[in-house]
């Protein structure tokens, strides 16, 4: 079994390099009209400027999973300050995307917590489907829309779980069909469980993207055992071409238990490797630890120390 790992947006090793700078609205809104596109593109630079930095150190460290920020363009949804961002930054879209294809970088994006398709209200969906553009707009920019992932969450139950899955179905229609065929679903800490959202994916024909804390956080009484609901988890991605991919974080204390620790517990998470090592499945996983790259750095050392498990490079094992 081979598993890769990777980080979430920052960098923290390199200096000044948060590739998710922001402009308010409030700001674009106090510019005079010549200086709001000067801002737009002055913000928008910096953060592919260090998103290609980034790249490269991933290169480097032999880091082959890596998650984009969702905030590499300012007010890029807002529907008073939506702007062509793509014609003016082509090519450095471009650069990036070459360059993760060049050295076989997995990418992704995830969307924010509003970005759902179970709500009855069609500003809400309206406003999904704008934000899921977005980001597959800049997977094209960059070349990667056949291989990069847009990763959500099911969304509210609304007081019922099954007519709001069923409402899923209905909303999810407004996706373009690229669009759709890029995106994956996890389960939740609080609302789907790991089983729900597996329902959902299996009946869409959609990725699920297995998140281990929100498992643990959030079980119902009844439910598969998770070494039955793992292989069903692999099938959802047969038809990508791709590992299953895991969301790896542990709890910040019991009290916090639904926040994500500086770093990964290797202990709480060894009970899912040694179920997966029992499959001899290879998998990616993200890390979505506070200290982002250091967090992945620590937890392959720790996760290298297990009997049986060899390092292969900066951001892989073999058990």
């Amino acid at each position: 079994m081979k598993i890769r790992f990777g980080y979430v947006a920052n960098a923290l090793s390199l200096w000044d390099c948060s590739p998710a700078k922001t402009m308010t609205f409030a700001r674009y809104k106090n510019l005079e009209n010549h200086e709001r596109e000067e801002a737009l593109h002055r913000v928008t630079r910096q953060n592919l400027e260090h998103t290609l930095r980034i790249i490269h150190y991933n290169i480097a460290h032999e880091i082959h999973l890596y998650r984009f920020s969702s905030s590499l363009v300012p007010l890029a949804t807002h529907p008073d300050a939506s702007w062509d961002f793509v014609t003016p930054f082509r090519d450095a879209f471009r650069e990036i995307g070459d360059l993760v294809k060049k050295h076989k970088i997995r990418t992704s994006f995830h969307p924010n917590q509003f970005t759902l398709f179970t709500s009855d209200r069609p500003s809400i969906t309206e406003n999904s489907v704008r934000d899921m553009a977005y980001h597959f707009d800049m997977l094209e920019a960059m070349g990667l829309e056949e291989e990069g992932l847009m990763n959500i969450h099911v969304g509210g139950a609304y007081g019922d779980k099954t007519a709001s899955a069923e409402r899923f179905f209905e909303n999810i229609q407004s996706l373009p069909a690229p669009v759709f065929s890029r995106m994956t679903l996890e389960n939740d800490d609080k609302t789907y469980t790991t089983n729900e959202t597996l329902q959902i994916c299996e009946k869409g024909g959609i990725p699920l993207m297995f998140d281990y804390h929100h498992h643990q956080a959030n079980k119902n009484e009844g439910d598969d055992k998770l070494e039955d609901l793992l292989p069903r988890f692999f099938h959802t991605w047969n038809r990508v071409g791709l590992p299953p991919k895991i969301h790896l974080s542990s709890p910040k204390s019991e009290k916090e238990y639904r926040s994500h620790a500086d770093f990964v517990d290797a202990e709480y998470i060894l009970p899912l490797l040694k179920m997966l090592k029992e499959f001899d499945v290879d998998v990616d996983m993200m890390i979505e630890a506070k200290q982002k790259d250091f967090a992945l750095f620590k937890l392959v050392e720790d996760v290298s120390k297990i009997r049986g498990v060899k390092r292969m490079d900066g951001g892989s094992v073999v058990w």
